[in-house]
């Protein structure tokens, strides 16, 4: 039983990484197109995810299908207690969906401008709140010992959440900045250029707070790194990741940087799972009785095994899915006549 409730909490986690790996990009593009002035460049940013940003929203939806199927309590209780996040962040998924397609449907500029505002405000909101959410979980909400909120004690707006959202947002802002790097040319790519140094700059100062502020305030995040230093390695990588970043950009390598960063973001998602597990959501009342665990609020042992079946046919197709339109889309983006 225990192995299968582990099993999937590895496919959750897997599909998180995905999913901030991919859509993570896709928001940091959101995030730097209110900053290019011509109409030519907006389309060159929209167009570098046109291809895939749907695609990748994907994991997204598994990841908040499989809490549904495998850990039901702790998707009751997150949605529930986040609830009013949560509509702004469902909000905010479809008014980007619907500013990438309408923004070109007609040439008029005030149109354009409305529709590139939406695309950047929703681009931030998504990576705020999924940062806001990342935050709460690592500080713990106050779950009593029926494992329901205390609403009276329960404030989502708190620094270390708040600094982790930001954190979220000048991450996938370096993210996208180094993937526009690679899908543009000329003059665009030399601004970008430019911009990737600032990004990558302003990511790692925010990174060494947040860093600074979950060793002082956060104790609980270290605590399995003091007990099995083999763990620290996962930080260490995650800090060379990053400053590998740094020499890939200065050498001009914006393929390998961008590789950096895809990994950086991989190990981030793995020091929140060390540092969290096995609580899924964590009782800042009493963490050790009150917690939602992997093992305490799982779905039977049946319901697992189904799961773990449906997902090794599952999750294959849709990375192969994910290759396949990766390949056909790959290189410099060109602007055509069915462009957005």
């Amino acid at each position: 039983m225990a192995g299968l409730e582990f099993l999937w909490y590895l496919v959750i986690a897997f599909s998180v990484i995905a999913y901030t790996v991919l859509d993570g990009f896709d928001l940091g593009v959101g995030m730097l197109h209110p900053f290019v002035r011509t109409d030519t460049e907006r389309r060159t940013f929209l167009n570098a995810i046109g291809p895939v940003w749907d695609g990748n929203e994907v994991w997204i939806v598994v990841v908040i299908g499989a809490l549904f199927a495998g850990f039901p309590s702790v998707y009751a209780t997150l949605f529930s207690s986040f609830y009013n996040l949560t509509m702004v962040l469902i909000a905010c998924l479809i008014f980007r969906a619907a500013a990438i397609e309408f923004r070109s449907q007609k040439p008029s500029p005030r149109w354009r401008s409305l529709w590139d505002m939406v695309f950047a405000i929703a681009s931030f909101g998504i990576a705020f709140f999924i940062g806001l959410a990342f935050g709460n979980l690592v500080q713990g909400i106050p779950l009593n010992a029926e494992g329901e909120l205390e609403k009276a004690l329960f404030n989502p707006w708190r620094p270390y959440p708040i600094l982790i959202g930001v954190l979220a947002m000048a991450l996938f802002t370096m993210h996208g900045a180094i993937f526009l790097v690679m899908k543009t040319e000329g003059e665009l790519q030399e601004k970008l250029k430019k911009w990737t140094g600032r990004a990558i700059i302003l990511f790692f100062i925010v990174y060494a707070t947040t860093t600074w502020a979950t060793w002082v305030y956060m104790p609980h995040m270290t605590e399995r790194m003091r007990q099995s230093p083999g763990f620290l390695s996962i930080g260490v990588l995650a800090f060379l990741s990053i400053v590998n970043i740094f020499w890939e950009e200065h050498k001009r390598r914006y393929g390998r940087a961008f590789i950096s960063s895809c990994i950086g973001i991989a190990l981030f998602v793995a020091l929140f799972g060390v540092g969290t597990y096995p609580m899924l959501i964590r009782s800042d009342i009493d963490s050790a009785t009150y917690s939602l665990t992997i093992y305490n609020a799982s779905s039977s042992a049946l319901t697992l095994k189904i799961l773990i079946i449906i997902a090794i046919l599952g999750v294959p197709l849709v990375i192969a899915y994910g290759i396949w339109i990766y390949r056909i889309f790959r290189g410099k983006v060109k602007l055509g006549s069915h462009s957005y």
